[in-house]
């Protein structure tokens, strides 16, 4: 189509981050609903890409093509797939929540004017619109280089909102609490920073092996798909590991993947809740999100060959991950181990190399966001309210704040991937498409379902039930107009998804059947031998010319 559609879905938060952090110091409010007003405008835009899609159309729809860095065969190539609309169409749908939710996060403190630091309101709306747009190009990205700028790009404005926005809920002193601030800040940039570059020189490896392979070196995905395919993109055993690794240790890191996962508990503790929130439901999206579209497509016979380790590396994050989960005594670190987990049943399904588990681990990719944003936004008010994140402040709060308890239960219940929620329809699909190929690993999985309902029920029995023994509870507020409005369509949405989840799986199935065919993969035959039993579905009754079955 000529109007560059995806060009101008990212470049609108792009647009609103430079409109935003232009509004004078003095106007805060008017700052917000700028941004609010950005962020709702992309929404549209992405829900118009994801009505555009046509699942039995191209691979990639809504392409554009144009020169950029021609001798070094760079090009601006936008184009999605079933998976790249779903994750833009995720994205665009948490940022106004995350907004709507951090509308005050970033406000100066009455009492930190004269002897602690200001809190740029403008800066803080300006950096989350910042990132939607990078996270978006990042999806929407066919040129592999291109999306390597996007993907490093991102941590700049991510490393200032984890840093210079901290969590006021602190139990250590402000300037404890900054130091915290900065450690795990400076974490988040080094690991990912160390990912990126090791993931640069694949880039680069890719770019030589296809100039040695085609006579001319191209970073486009799309090119090198179909040379693959044909048999013109060659690379010996040893090149093809290697480039692997390269992609895949910075995805890994992204995702993130046990063991390199450390980063995500500090980043999400030290964080607000909202910049949590856009941490695992949005940014560590697109590790997974690459692993599907670069580490599948472009390496198959290197994918096929690091799959038991994988499996085992994901297995690892899905049990360490919920069992620190269950130990967990600050509410906010417990979400994030127990992302971690679920980060692993994401990475089991892609590698389980079945239609059914890359299918469920793209919609657990769009599931997790969900579900996630809806706990850890509704933890976010309760700490706003008790002023802690320890998980022993708190209980009898359903007593004083019934809503605020409910739509607390209905997000770690769909964390837990309880049946009639979104999440639980992801899950499955993902144990049972590993189960069908890898049995043992599916079976040992399942632990992660019984570890999930520890945590999380544990967490709200320790929270919500049993008597009001503190003051602070005793005078908590219920949730207010504006954290209904950010909460309530997320619990709408969870339980609409869960029922009928048919179409979203509809867009992202064609993707899921292409990356299979990339990796020359089929899905396994049923090991119960239905071949055996045809005579018992032939079977017709006498004076139906079933006189033989008598």
């Amino acid at each position: 189509m000529s109007f560059p559609l995806l060009t101008v879905t990212a470049a609108l938060p792009a647009v609103g981050a430079v409109a935003t952090a232009a509004v004078p110091a003095a106007r805060r409010t008017a700052a917000k609903w700028l941004a609010l007003i950005f962020s709702l405008a992309t929404l549209v835009l992405a829900g118009v890409v994801l009505a555009r899609f046509d699942p039995d159309g191209a691979r990639y729809q809504l392409t554009e093509s144009h020169a950029w860095i021609s001798d070094f065969g760079v090009r601006y190539e936008l184009g999605v797939d079933g998976i790249g609309a779903a994750l833009m169409a995720l994205t665009a749908l948490l940022i106004p929540f995350v907004i709507g939710a951090g509308w005050h996060d970033a406000d100066p403190d009455p009492e930190e004017r004269v002897t602690s630091r200001w809190r740029p309101t403008q800066g803080f709306f300006a950096l989350i619109l910042a990132v939607e747009a990078m996270v978006l190009l990042s999806f929407a990205a066919t040129d592999v280089f291109l999306f390597y700028i996007f993907f490093e790009a991102m941590l700049i404005p991510m490393y200032f909102l984890i840093g210079g926005f901290g969590d006021r809920a602190h139990a250590a002193g402000e300037e404890e609490a900054a130091k915290q601030r900065s450690y795990a800040a400076v974490k988040f940039l080094l690991y990912n920073l160390a990912g990126g570059l090791i993931m640069l020189a694949a880039v680069i490896g890719l770019f030589v092996v296809s100039s040695d392979s085609l006579g001319e070196g191209t970073f486009s995905l799309p090119e090198l798909l179909r040379a693959r395919a044909d048999g013109e993109l060659t690379m010996s055993t040893t090149t093809e590991r290697l480039l692997f690794l390269g992609f895949f240790i910075a995805f890994a890191i992204k995702a993130p993947l046990w063991p390199l996962h450390t980063w995500l508990p500090n980043a999400m503790g030290e964080a607000t809740a909202p910049i949590a929130v856009l941490i695992t439901a949005v940014v560590d999206k697109v590790g997974t999100f690459a692993m599907l579209r670069f580490c599948l497509g472009l390496f198959p016979n290197a994918s096929d060959w690091a799959t038991p380790v994988v499996l085992g590396l994901a297995l690892v994050s899905v049990l360490y991950g919920a069992l620190l989960a269950v130990g967990q005594r600050d509410i906010k670190r417990l979400v994030a181990y127990a992302s971690i987990s679920h980060f692993g049943f994401i990475i089991l399904g892609i590698f389980a190399m079945t239609s059914q588990g890359q299918g469920g681990a793209t919609l657990y990719m769009v599931f997790h966001g969900i579900s996630t944003a809806a706990l850890m936004l509704v933890a976010g008010f309760l700490i706003s309210r008790r002023g802690s994140r320890l998980i022993a402040d708190y209980g009898g709060v359903q007593k004083v704040a019934p809503v605020l308890a409910g739509t607390f239960l209905v997000g770690g219940l769909a964390t837990l991937s309880l049946p009639g929620l979104a999440p639980f329809v992801s899950e499955f699909l993902v144990l049972v498409g590993t189960y069908s190929r890898y049995p043992v690993a599916g079976i040992v999985a399942t632990a992660g379902i019984i570890l999930a309902a520890l945590y999380v029920l544990v967490l709200y029995q320790r929270t919500m039930t049993g008597p009001v023994r503190k003051p602070e509870i005793e005078r908590m507020p219920d949730l207010k107009v504006r954290e209904l409005a950010v909460v309530a369509p997320l619990v709408a949405l969870l339980l609409f998804l869960g029922v009928f989840p048919k179409p979203l799986s509809e867009i992202v199935d064609p993707a899921v059947e292409h990356t299979l065919s990339d990796v020359q993969k089929k899905d396994p035959k049923p090991q119960h031998p239905v071949a055996d039993h045809t005579a018992w579905f032939d079977y017709k009754p006498a004076g139906h010319g079933g006189g033989d079955h008598e």
